[in-house]
């Protein structure tokens, strides 16, 4: 087992690495006076930045909950490794040879290291193995939604050989044990012994947001695979679902700059939207999009003025309308403006791309409709509005949504509209929605969780959007 890491090459990596550098692979930060810069603390949710870095003394500290260290305690916390691997990891990014106390090599076999490395040689054989004549298939797959060669090679997109063991063979030449790629989730293990996870399938490495590959989604594409339509990595030490967005690593500067993101809901439709000009768009990777991922957004985002812009696009079938409602049951969490934007015909952006061109693409996004507006709409579907009885259950369901809305200032608008909608009056709509908020506060001085919501018919479920098509 290696020694310690020689103290003076600890504070040589340490006086070599900018702090603002690695905090700003997770955060966006801002100038807040002379020499200190701040931004959303990554450890704590908070609507007003109270995380701030020094810089010039390497050191960070969040005024809202205590966090603070320098950046060996930030990468330590932020990604849950060692004070070893955070050295090497600083290490490695400088190319600085590190020595230790009795002058062998680092022990990192089955750590965070070790896993990530797997996981890049694993994706860097998907890469090689999408030319070979084998994977044909995989190639037909991606022409057929309009990605050629070089869209596959922009976003690492692979393929996995029909093999079980061939992946598993490439990767312990290379020095990776079975127990390595076991942790890493490359291989599963059966009553016949350990076997490649994914096979004859087309694989979409997984990024986390400084552009280190966490894990992998693989699409079927034979027709003997009984398996899932997609299969994910399953939970590792690297790998969590519940915190990961595909394409944040290649959408996280234009998100910060734009302040706008795009939240769709597969891979493929992550690609089109980028080769459209959507840069900022991302997806979740098979699982329903939910309150760590928008803790992650909000700290890209800067969300903390509420001047961004955050669009959900979804399918235009039922599923999809219960994904935007999900959506809007998490929206409060956002400081930024939210928005739906739904396809006429109910197509996906990778289907319309095909379809109708680039310039669709954009036309779906810049044609967007606010959440609230999208919710009242869908709410008051539900109802029978020729009936006088259907128009008061839609007054009790939308009234609520409206008395939810945070800027104040829209509501007299969203009122006016409702009243139109329904054929009320103005005067019955006004003292529905102020009925409305007022049960809500009560309830939210009870003890209920999101008290604003609690009167909306049934339209909101919890959860998020984006487990229909990972």
């Amino acid at each position: 087992m290696a020694g310690r890491i020689r103290q003076s090459d600890v504070e040589e990596v340490k006086a070599r690495t900018n702090i603002a550098d690695i905090v700003g692979e997770h955060v966006t930060l801002k100038s807040a006076g002379v020499g200190s810069l701040k931004g959303l603390c990554p450890f704590h949710d908070e609507r007003s930045p109270s995380f701030h870095v020094r810089p010039q003394l390497g050191y960070y500290h969040c005024f809202g909950c205590g966090e603070s260290g320098d950046v060996y305690t930030f990468l330590q916390r932020m990604d849950h490794v060692t004070f070893s691997e955070a050295v090497e990891r600083l290490a490695g990014r400088l190319g600085f040879e590190l020595h230790y106390e009795d002058g062998g090599p680092a022990q990192d076999h089955g750590n965070r290291a070790r896993l990530l490395a797997a996981n890049a040689a694993a994706a860097e054989f998907f890469v090689e193995q999408l030319v070979s004549p084998e994977a044909e298939v995989g190639r037909r797959f991606l022409g057929e939604r309009g990605f050629d060669a070089e869209a596959a090679k922009a976003f690492g997109v692979g393929f996995a050989p029909k093999s079980w063991d061939r992946l598993t063979n490439h990767l312990k030449s290379r020095g990776y044990s079975t127990e390595e790629l076991a942790a890493a989730g490359l291989v599963s293990q059966g009553d016949r012994g350990v076997y490649d996870r994914f096979r004859g399938r087309l694989v979409w490495p997984i990024r986390d947001v400084t552009g280190q590959t966490v894990g992998f989604g693989a699409r079927r594409l034979l027709d003997d695979d009984n398996g899932p339509k997609y299969l994910n990595t399953p939970e590792t030490a690297v790998y969590r679902k519940a915190q990961v967005l595909y394409g944040l690593d290649l959408a996280k500067r234009d998100i910060s700059r734009t302040r706008r993101v795009v939240v769709v809901e597969g891979y493929t439709d992550v690609m089109a939207c980028h080769l459209a000009g959507i840069t900022t768009a991302i997806a979740t990777c098979g699982t329903a999009f939910g309150v760590e991922h928008i803790r992650v957004l909000r700290r890209v985002l800067g969300d903390d003025s509420g001047g961004g812009e955050v669009i959900f696009t979804f399918d235009g079938d039922a599923a999809g309308q219960q994904a935007a409602m999900r959506a809007f049951a998490e929206e409060q969490r956002f400081t930024a403006q939210t928005y739906v934007a739904v396809a006429p015909d109910g197509l996906d952006p990778c289907d319309l791309r095909l379809a109708r061109g680039d310039h669709a693409v954009r036309a779906l996004i810049d044609q967007k409709t606010p959440l609230f507006e999208f919710v009242i709409r869908h709410t008051l579907s539900r109802f029978d509005l020729e009936s006088v009885e259907g128009r008061v259950g839609a007054l009790r369901a939308a009234a609520p949504v409206i008395a939810d809305i945070r800027d104040r200032s829209l509501r007299p608008g969203y009122t006016r509209e409702l009243a139109r909608m329904l054929g009320l009056e103005l005067g019955e709509v006004e003292r529905a929605v102020r009925g409305a908020g007022t049960r809500g506060r009560d309830e939210g001085r009870g003890g209920g969780e999101a008290s604003g919501r609690a009167g909306g018919g049934g339209a909101r479920d919890g959860g998020g959007p984006g487990g229909g098509r990972p």
